[in-house]
């Protein structure tokens, strides 16, 4: 499975902010998108990602104020991305090893989705779903579902 089935599987909505507004909003964006990370993109280009994690230690474990803060100081920079031709064990080594939980899918220059470790996961569960059944029906000699 590759990472543009999962995507075509998922609300494929890209969510994204400057890096100019303070954290406090994009905390505000987070929640009515029920999302965990956000992009940073500016002039169609990705600068960073914004998570909750960053906010956790980067603001309130260092008693800032997000509504002073901007996004551009506590931002992720380094970003670490992923192609729509990726397969998932490929994004799952690159989330555990990078300890990352959300990517971001690029082709060429352009940002094309996101990717979470949930994202990964549950496909990864359904892959082994379906062996487990495929395998299953062999032992007992029926058709696979």
């Amino acid at each position: 499975m590759t990472v543009n089935q999962i995507l075509n599987e998922k609300d494929s909505k890209i969510h994204f902010i400057p890096s100019t507004i303070s954290v406090y909003e994009a905390l505000r964006i987070m929640g009515e998108n029920n999302i965990g990370s956000v992009l940073v993109i500016e002039d169609n280009i990705l600068k960073g990602i914004l998570s909750e994690r960053d906010y956790a230690r980067k603001i309130v474990l260092k008693n800032k104020s997000s509504k002073e803060t901007f996004v551009h100081e506590i931002m992720d920079d380094e970003i670490i991305s992923v192609k729509p031709t990726d397969d998932i064990y490929y994004c799952m080594d690159v989330i555990t090893n990078k300890r990352v939980r959300h990517l971001p899918v690029m082709e060429e220059d352009k940002v094309v989705g996101i990717v979470s470790i949930g994202d990964v996961v549950k496909s990864i569960i359904e892959l082994q779903k379906n062996t487990i059944d495929h395998l299953d029906s062999y032992i007992h000699g029926t058709k696979a579902k």
